[in-house]
């Protein structure tokens, strides 16, 4: 049980920490859009033009979100510990498709 805490205590703590990859510029969209869902993203994307996806480039990404709740966890001791735990992350993509 000590174990799972500390665990999920430094996921937290490194989540917060964490930035999402910036996109390279020749990299295509549907690369990003998949390293920042591989990240634990939920990625709303935001376009120009109708392109395929593939022939779309990343233009911005911006405006990551967290959604954090407290858990109460016992921490073996007869004390409950409350932990943050990130329950959503949110990221946007623009995508450029006019081409």
């Amino acid at each position: 049980m000590r174990t799972a805490l500390i665990a999920l205590i430094t996921l937290a703590a490194t989540a917060s920490v964490l930035a999402p990859a910036a996109p390279a510029a020749a990299e295509s969209a549907i690369v990003t859009i998949g390293q920042l869902e591989a990240e634990g993203f939920h990625v709303n994307v935001d376009r120009i033009g109708s392109a395929p996806l593939d022939r779309c480039v990343v233009t911005s990404v911006r405006n990551p979100q967290e959604e954090t709740r407290f858990i109460r966890v016992d921490n073996g001791h007869g004390r409950d510990v409350v932990v943050p735990i990130v329950v959503r992350r949110t990221i946007t993509v623009s995508l450029d498709c006019s081409r």
